[in-house]
Order: structure tokens, then sequence, then C-alpha cells
């Protein structure tokens, strides 16, 4: 026989949760934009939105084709639309052009992708890694006419004088990882190549582009168009039946 599950005591005698929620009922509430759609205007464009992404590739040739800013900036602009926890929205998008910046970030990533490759990877990672055909060479970090590093916010600063008070942050890498997913869609419905990229360690990355003590390196995205020569491997992705399961 299981207790009740209901609190030992009601909200009303709770003095904590009595306060918390007087607060949040002062909260400023408004209607959430409508977008609804007819049944079938529904599934054409949700049929569209999977044709689009279907269409995406991890791309590491890309071709010297200019891309519009425009491009890269919205992509930005949806990326902080992506739901977080608290609403904190602990991210920061680091877009880089500058070639000198790129070689930097080049040199330093390929130093600890080699010693990923040559010592610190197990056996059965670089197992899992040959069918993809990569290794510590990033010519990309270079080719792509921007590089975007996204950071993850551990924490919040508040300027309060000379000094900076620190803001706790909640389920930063899932909000983080949700924001990017936004990113890399608004990307590919603009038709542009990525390639998700994640040396480890990336603390270098935090020195070279100056960023403050509250950020660590999330994930580095190449953005372009992809190379005529480039090619990807031939894997293919988990079918319907092997994600989804329905109850």
């Amino acid at each position: 026989m299981h207790g009740d599950p209901r609190p030992a005591a009601p909200f009303a005698e709770n003095e904590r949760l009595r306060a918390y929620l007087e607060l949040a009922a002062r909260a400023p509430m408004e209607p959430p934009p409508v977008n609804l759609l007819e049944a079938d205007e529904a599934i054409a464009a949700s049929r569209a939105f999977l044709a689009t992404l279907a269409k995406r590739r991890s791309i590491r040739h890309f071709s010297d084709r200019p891309v519009p800013f425009e491009l890269v900036e919205n992509a930005v602009r949806a990326a902080g639309l992506a739901p977080s926890g608290a609403n904190q929205q602990p991210w920061m998008y680091v877009i880089v052009s500058d070639p000198a910046v790129k070689e930097r970030m080049r040199v330093a990533i390929e130093r600890e992708e080699y010693e990923t490759y040559a010592r610190r990877a197990s056996d059965e990672w670089l197992t899992a890694l040959a069918p993809l055909g990569t290794d510590w060479h990033k010519e990309h970090i270079v080719h792509a006419p921007y590089v975007v590093v996204v950071f993850a916010q551990a924490y919040g600063l508040k300027q309060s004088g000379a000094t900076a008070a620190k803001i706790k942050h909640y389920y930063v890498a899932e909000s983080v990882g949700i924001s990017v997913g936004f990113f890399l869609a608004s990307l590919t419905s603009a038709g542009l190549a990525t390639l998700t990229h994640t040396p480890n360690p990336m603390g270098f990355l935090a020195d070279i582009l100056q960023r403050p003590e509250n950020e660590r390196a999330y994930v580095v995205i190449p953005v372009g168009y992809a190379a005529e020569s480039a090619r990807v491997p031939a894997v293919a992705k988990k079918t319907l039946a092997e994600i989804l399961v329905t109850r």
C-alpha cells in the first residue's frame, strides 16, 4: 500500500509555497501567438519541414561562395526563441569570420583533436568514428565563411557597481541543446550547410574569443555552402520504428 502522494500540509498551510504562489500570481501574462492551421495545411507544412531537414548532412568541405550575413543572424534570432529553464536563455552565439581568428582556432582545435585520435580516444571510440571518415585535420574551420561557437552560460552575471553578482542558471545543457537545434533548423531551411563539432577539451576557445568566466564552449558550427567536391558518409538514420514508441 503506497502512501498518500499529496503534500503533508495543504498549500495554504505551507508558508513557502504560499509565498511562491503569491509571487507567481503577479507575473504578467499575455495571449500566445496564433498559428492555427487547418488539418490539410498543417500536414503539408509538416511534410515540407521534414523534407527540408532530411536534406541536412554534416559537411566538412565548404565552398568559398559568400553567405549573406542575415541568414546567420536570423538563425541566431531563431535560436534565441528556444525555450529554456526558467527562461534564463543561458547561451551566447559568437560568429567568427576573421581569417586570422579562424586560423588560430584551427591550430588549437587540430592540436587537441590529434591528441584525441592518437592517445585519448579508446579503441572502441575510434572504431565507432571510422565509418564517418573523420580525423584530426579540420580545414573546414578556415574554409567555411563563418564559424559559430555556441557558449553555454554556466551562471549569469549581474553587474552591480564595480562587482558582478552570480545568478544561478537551471537546466543549462538542456536549454542550450534545444537552442542549437533551432539554430541548425533555421540554417538548413535557408539552404546552408553545417557541421556540429565538439573538440574536447574546448577551454581554449574562451581564451581565443575573449569570453567571460561564466561561459563554456558548447559546440563549434562551421556554416556555409557545401563545396562541389564535398562527400558525406553513406550512413543511414534510424527508422521511425526504432525511435518512436506509442502508449
